[in-house]
């Protein structure tokens, strides 16, 4: 099973279907601030949703290609991170990531990309990590900045957000610029 510490109260570990009825808590406990962001949150509707999620993730995981991971404090589930499609192609991926409302500002966040970037670079041996973030998101751009990740460029109109296109920042590292 797939589990990192992140510190002595926090760890990642891969979901699986018996974290599912949590995962559903959690987003339905914060609908509002996700759905401010995040363009899946309304389909989320039912537990067997997050299932369904889950598998996708491990199937993912099987294949080699790519992962969703809880994020836990203190025994709950906090957020979930993942790495996205892999191109083994050309050695990149890209990092996405969310948090409960009532678990931001703990560094959790910040820790688990860590975790996730060190994977990406010393285990998968990528060239090169993104991250995509809503212009207007302050709070999830703060991670790529803090980490040290290069703004490369706004990509407008990238996604539908329910009724509006949002415009998103593209950060990006190179595994020689990981400060380890």
């Amino acid at each position: 099973m797939f589990i990192h510490r992140l510190d002595e109260e926090a760890w990642l570990k891969l979901l699986t279907v018996e974290d599912a009825e949590r995962l559903f808590a959690l987003v339905d406990s914060c609908r509002p601030h996700l759905r401010k962001w995040l363009p899946w949150v309304d389909s989320t509707k039912t537990v067997e949703d997050s299932k369904a999620f889950i598998a996708g993730g491990l199937q993912k995981f099987a294949a080699g290609n790519g992962f969703e991971a809880g994020i836990w404090h203190k025994g709950q589930l906090a957020g979930v991170i993942g790495l996205h499609y892999i191109d083994r192609a050309n050695k990149k991926t890209s990092i996405g990531y969310w948090l409960g409302e009532q678990f931001q500002g703990l560094g959790l966040m910040t820790k688990a990309c860590k975790a996730c970037i060190d994977y990406a670079f010393n285990e998968l041996k990528l060239h090169r990590l993104e991250i995509r973030c809503a212009v207007e998101n302050e709070r999830s751009r703060a991670i790529p900045e803090r980490l040290g990740f290069t703004n490369e460029g706004t990509i407008r109109e990238a996604e539908w957000l329910y009724d509006h296109f949002v415009d998103h920042v593209v950060y990006g590292m190179l595994e020689r610029e990981w400060k380890r």
